[in-house]
């Protein structure tokens, strides 16, 4: 593990890791390193397992203290894994949801420093006012309120002064530490690497802030049309990978539902549009904002919904959207069956995948909201009934579709704090009716596949006529299928040759037991003598002649 020039570069950082984790009980996890281990604890001066509470649930709580221990990659990993059911039993996934991500601010000096390099002069020239005081903090970055020279409101978010190393380091050890459990049991189970390389994407995306410009962008072309829909502007001459300038949002945040009351605003159709703008994003756009608290949408004035923070988002790509679909057919149907089928086929269960159970599992659970009004059906309760069969059955289904379920769960809690006899399932009708004909008709599916794919099948027919012939040319040569082995003849020789030497072997020991058997009639008679001396001749003859031609088959 610390045979590369990145281990012994981060040497300190693996003895912070590592001490973390075993002060909080979970040294037990890198005994699976073993026989590198006892080696590892040494150089690193580790401490002794320290023994801590094994209750899940008491260990889950130590485990999210390390990682806000560790810092930002550890708290980013936590909060990503508090979104993947398939990987940690569920009190985990309750406890990692928690993760805080607010950290104090950075000295305004710091930001000053970073945001000249950036812009190429100091702030002071380009913005008409900046104030020093952040708006929010967070571990990656911190936000600023300021004023362009055309009196335009702004918002800056900058990233943290030398962040950026601290994550790589953090990342490489995470990499490493990945590609070792692999080799261990737990690898059988768990795609370690998979999921550190999916994590180092996605946490390296988040520190590229023109991505999040051009996701903003991506979502105000989304909802040009939309009236009640509002994605501030990106502007672009000030921003860079690590500075980010946006259109200020003004407007009361839509959990404070008193105030939005007292403005006069209708909850209900707040509700309305926040579930059609997801369902949008999710049926079809295929592009999501993956991370709708409270805190990122604002209420403005005309019932707007303005949207803020794009770092985050999901995609889902048609053939997901389909496989959405196709999960709802068959759960309306109460085909537990159905759905394992549906699981199998996505690549979210495996072949091996106990079928019987997991459909016995579904079906309970399917039967638990049967007959229930679906208005009564709240997506929060059912993933976490889901939660628990996910991990018992090791169901892997991608990470985008596990980011969708919390974005559901968040946007179905705004929705009941605005009106809680909201029916969301009403609102999605149209949108999965309009996937469903999507099913069964050309328009954008399979048959725009054929159509792109008219060339290949042009190709195909063109060709056609002349490899038939050739095909029917070889079957009356009775040539359809040869089958060319390279030195044919001297392989048969040698198998030639073994049996030969086979029969003698079985010979030679028939004679000697045939001899042993005639030895005591060798007193009655001269005849006796004489078949036995002619048997041992013939021995010793067939045995040299084996041995002879076992030193010639070892020169070859």
């Amino acid at each position: 593990m610390f045979n590369s020039k990145h281990s012994i570069r981060h040497l300190r950082r693996y003895r912070e890791i590592t001490s973390a984790f075993i002060r909080h009980g979970f040294g037990f996890l890198f005994d699976q390193l073993e026989p590198e281990w006892r080696s590892m604890r040494r150089a690193l001066h580790l401490p002794a397992r320290i023994s801590v509470p094994t209750r899940p649930e008491d260990l889950a709580i130590h485990l999210r203290l390390a990682l806000e221990e560790l810092g930002p990659t550890f708290v980013k990993l936590g909060q990503i894994l508090s979104t993947r059911p398939d990987l940690l039993p569920p009190e985990y996934i309750a406890e990692l949801a928690k993760l805080q991500d607010a950290v104090p601010p950075e000295g305004w000096e710091a930001i000053h420093d970073l945001l000249t390099q950036e812009l190429g002069r100091k702030p002071e020239k380009v913005f008409a006012s900046i104030h020093r005081q952040p708006m929010a903090a967070a571990s990656l970055a911190q936000v600023h309120a300021a004023t362009l020279p055309d009196g335009q409101e702004v918002v800056v978010k900058v990233q943290r002064p030398g962040i950026t190393a601290v994550i790589d380091a953090d990342l490489e050890i995470l990499s490493a530490l990945a590609e070792r459990a692999q080799t261990t049991r737990l690898g059988k189970t768990y795609d370690f690497i998979g999921i550190a390389e999916d994590f180092c994407f996605t946490l390296r995306n988040e520190l590229d802030y023109r991505r999040e410009g051009r996701n903003a962008d991506r979502f105000r072309t989304n909802f040009a049309g939309e009236a009640h829909i509002f994605i501030p502007k990106v502007f672009w001459e000030f921003s860079t990978r690590r500075v980010l300038v946006l259109e200020r949002i003004n407007g009361i945040k839509i959990s404070d539902i008193p105030t939005l009351k007292a403005a006069g605003y209708n909850c209900h159709q707040l509700a309305l549009h926040c579930t059609r703008m997801i369902i949008k994003e999710i049926l079809e756009d295929g592009f999501f904002h993956a991370d709708p608290h409270a805190g990122n949408y604002l209420v403005l004035p005309g019932e707007v919904i303005g949207v803020m923070d794009f770092g985050k988002v999901g995609t889902l790509r048609e053939t997901d959207r389909l496989d959405l679909v196709r999960l709802y057919i068959v759960a309306a149907s109460l085909d537990a069956d159905g759905i394992v089928d549906q699981l199998v086929r996505m690549g979210a269960a495996g072949e091996q995948v106990d079928r019987t159970g997991l459909a016995r599992a579904i079906d309970r659970l399917l039967n638990k909201y049967n007959g229930l009004p679906i208005g009564d059906v709240h997506a929060g309760e059912v993933i976490e009934e889901i939660t628990p069969i996910t991990f018992q059955h090791h169901l892997h289904l991608p990470g985008n579709w596990w980011l969708l379920t919390q974005t559901v769960v968040m946007m179905e809690g705004i929705g009941m704090q605005l009106d809680p006899d909201f029916d969301a399932f009403a609102v999605a009708k149209p949108y999965i009716k309009r996937l469903m004909r999507h099913l069964v008709t050309p328009e954008a599916g399979w048959g725009q596949s054929i159509l792109l794919d008219s060339a290949n099948w042009g190709e195909f027919f063109r060709r056609l006529p002349r490899a038939g012939s050739r095909l029917v040319e070889r079957i009356e040569r009775d040539e359809l299928f040869q089958v060319n082995i390279k030195e044919t003849d001297r392989i048969l020789g040698k198998l030639d040759q073994l049996v030969t030497r086979l029969t003698l072997g079985v010979l030679t020991g028939a004679f000697s037991i045939g001899l042993a058997m005639l030895t005591p009639l060798t007193a009655n008679g001269s005849l006796a003598r004489w078949l036995l001396l002619a048997g041992i001749t013939a021995i010793i003859v067939m045995g040299l002649w084996l041995l002879v031609s076992l030193k010639k088959t070892s020169r070859q």
